[in-house]
């Protein structure tokens, strides 16, 4: 699963495009620039707090870097269908997976899927990320996606693996678990989650 589906420079600034554009979008939908806090940090590790998902980077960029590991799956295997075509779209395939990334910034930003966060998950006062946080989380897709053409499979299997289970560790909480309790919400598992 090596082979490259890194862009052209034209792909990478598409990419970027759609990244300020999600940006953009979050703004109109009255997201905060950054932490009501006035300040921007590199990393925050307090996740139920008011400035969890405010800061550039946080306990679930790890799932972030983790979506662009499985994005880049999805892509490869589609480019066995696209090098039929010569091989033209792969080039494509970033700037797809940042528009995936940026459509689920603006889903997870929603009054919806804020409300269930709060409602089944252990989340009690999420109040969504800021736009720094989400153009960062969309970087950490990027990064995982980058990391992906640079490893063999086993490599990035392995590799997320390990953040989940890192991840699991050190706050009771994993991209597999989120979506388990957005989706199928198990009450024995938010009650260990909130005894952490």
């Amino acid at each position: 699963m090596t082979s490259r589906l890194m862009p052209t420079r034209a792909g990478a600034v598409l990419a970027l495009l759609i990244a300020l554009a999600t940006g953009a979008v979050l703004l109109v939908m009255g997201r905060v620039p950054i932490c009501t806090c006035g300040t921007v940090k590199l990393w925050w590790g307090v996740v139920e707090s008011a400035e969890n998902s405010q800061h550039l980077l946080d306990w679930y960029s790890f799932s972030h870097v983790i979506h662009g590991l499985l994005f880049y799956f999805f892509a490869w295997l589609l480019w066995q269908r696209w090098a039929l075509l010569g091989g033209r779209l792969q080039r494509w395939a970033l700037p797809i997976a940042v528009a995936f990334e940026g459509f689920w910034e603006l889903l997870e930003n929603s009054p919806l899927i804020i409300e269930r966060y709060r409602a089944v998950t252990v989340s009690y006062g999420y109040e969504g990320d800021s736009v720094i946080n989400s153009l960062a989380d969309i970087g950490c897709m990027t990064l995982g996606f980058w990391i992906a053409s640079r490893l063999p499979w086993k490599g990035s299997v392995a590799l997320a693996l390990a953040f989940e289970l890192f991840t699991l560790a050190m706050i009771r909480d994993n991209l597999a678990l989120n979506i388990l309790m957005l989706t199928w919400p198990v009450e024995a598992i938010r009650l260990w989650q909130g005894a952490a």
